[in-house]
């Protein structure tokens, strides 16, 4: 499938334009508003909710954990503790948080979790949007949330996109062209009205205009291309038809996706036509993958099934079938990793299933047990840090748990 030179935002009955409002949030009739608080039973809606999406997601970490019941053995007293919870005003598995100064950031999640910090994210206060009641707001599950220079996005599904030009004291609401190929999975703002988006069929766009045009970066789908050179000998990627998974973007603009099945992987570059398919090199499915510091140059780190982290050497040869991996040396007791992040050089943070967490000083290559969340029930699924603002670190999970990283 070819993917079209540009596409433009079809702004059915225009774009709508809505405030942040805090939980006791503010509908207007006409030209009065009243304070009005959440009904009891949109509350007991939202619990009952809560805890059958943080039962069902728990189950599904568990899986990766090979049969093996119980957490990983550690040696307790040498066991770090270098993350502290965060009170939210919530309980809904978090997906992402960005900061666009040291003190203000949003923080998003399942079933319309939106909150707002001015302080560095010692506290949060709980956001809604006053053009969506609450009955409607519960089926949203804010996925990606970005910030640059006071403006920002938010991505969530069934598919909605969000603009703020103000620091998020507004919001408008982006209607997206049908012809997109795939369902949009990440955007980030890259400036005044700039932003970059991908779609799960590998289409890559940006917008110089907030949205309301796109223009392509991808010259096709990533089936059409895998179709097209199926003799490459990437095993898994012949008659592709499946859609990717994991997409994450370095600081160039490089981005690296996983395919749904987890049996290769892809790299895109800026000025390339196509993205390039690789081995997994493993008979392992991969869980999840990403940059060394952020950077492609500095290698790539790969999450196999059964607990393994993988890691490659720098400046990798992004035209080869496969890649040279190393195993990193971290006992996890056969539970999932779900995120690695490098807060510097050396200092590298693994997260997983079980709310397990695991620190290596050496730049990856040995791990050793923290045990921050080791009490709390659930999973972890993100882990970030901010090196522009002292690199403070945050580790999202379900049930609402948010960790601050204190060192």
């Amino acid at each position: 499938m070819k993917v079209a030179a540009s596409i433009s935002v079809c702004l059915l009955g225009g774009v709508s334009a809505f405030a942040p409002q805090p939980a006791l949030y503010t509908r207007c009739q006409s030209t009065t508003c009243k304070a009005v608080k959440n009904e009891a039973s949109t509350e007991d809606r939202r619990s009952f909710m809560g805890k059958s999406t943080a039962a069902a997601a728990s189950a599904a970490v568990s899986t990766l954990a090979s049969g093996i019941v119980g957490v990983p053995q550690e040696a307790e007293a040498a066991a770090s503790q270098m993350w502290t919870p965060v009170e939210l005003p919530f309980t809904d598995t978090l997906y992402d948080v960005d900061f666009d100064s040291p003190t203000h950031g949003y923080l998003v999640g399942a079933r319309g979790s939106f909150a707002e910090t001015n302080d560095g994210g010692k506290t949060w206060e709980a956001r809604s949007f006053s053009n969506l009641d609450a009955e409607e707001e519960v089926t949203y599950r804010f996925q990606v949330v970005s910030f640059k220079d006071g403006e920002g996005w938010v991505l969530g599904k069934p598919t909605l996109l969000l603009h703020t030009k103000d620091d998020g004291k507004s919001w408008e609401r982006i209607p997206l062209s049908p012809k997109l190929p795939g369902e949009p999975t990440s955007v980030i703002a890259l400036g005044p009205s700039k932003a970059e988006m991908t779609t799960s069929s590998g289409a890559v766009y940006t917008t110089e205009n907030a949205a309301r045009n796109w223009k392509a970066q991808v010259k096709e789908t990533i089936d059409a291309t895998l179709n097209r050179i199926s003799s490459s000998g990437v095993s898994g990627a012949s008659y592709f038809t499946g859609s990717i998974i994991n997409q994450v973007r370095d600081e160039l603009g490089a981005y690296l996706a996983v395919s749904s099945r987890g049996n290769f992987f892809l790299t895109w570059e800026p000025g390339q036509d196509f993205w390039i398919p690789h081995n997994r090199g493993t008979p392992r499915r991969i869980q999840n993958m990403g940059f060394v510091e952020g950077d492609i140059k500095k290698g790539l780190w790969m999450t196999l099934n059964g607990g393994k982290l993988l890691i490659s050497p720098a400046e990798p040869d992004l035209s080869k079938d496969e890649f040279d991996f190393t195993e990193a040396n971290i006992k996890t007791g056969g539970y999932g990793i779900t995120d690695v992040a490098w807060r510097s050089e050396k200092e590298v943070w693994a997260v997983g299933g079980s709310n397990t967490m695991y620190v290596s000083f050496d730049g990856g290559k040995n791990f050793s047990f923290d045990k921050s969340a080791n009490d709390i029930a659930g999973n972890l699924y993100n882990v970030k840090f901010f090196e522009e603002y002292g690199r403070m670190g945050w580790a999202l999970g379900s049930n609402g748990l948010l960790l601050r990283y204190t060192g």
